[in-house]
Order: structure tokens, then sequence, then C-alpha cells
């Protein structure tokens, strides 16, 4: 889906994304995107051990 994303847009994303949240914002956000991350990863391995322990 976002195979054919290039470096110019790349860029472009990220002004826009300083325009609206500023640049305060950004760190806490991705902090908070890469807790979240983890913690999806960690269910998922969870509910496969469960799944196979049955």
């Amino acid at each position: 889906m976002f195979a054919n994303i290039g470096t110019t847009e790349i860029i472009i994303i990220a002004v826009v994304l300083i325009v609206l949240f500023g640049a305060r914002f950004l760190p806490k956000m991705g902090k908070s995107l890469g807790e979240s991350k983890v913690e999806m990863k960690k269910a998922a391995k969870d509910l496969t051990g469960a799944l196979k322990e049955e």
C-alpha cells in the first residue's frame, strides 16, 4: 500500500504534521505509537500462545 512513497512525499507529510501538531508534540506522539506497537505485538504473541496450548 505504501510501497510507492518516495522521499519527497515523506518530507511533505512530515512538514504537514509539524504544522498541524507542533514540533514539541511529535516526539510524544511517536513514543506513544511505538509503545502501542510493542503492546500489540505482545498481545498477538500471547494470543497465539494461548491458541497453541488448546
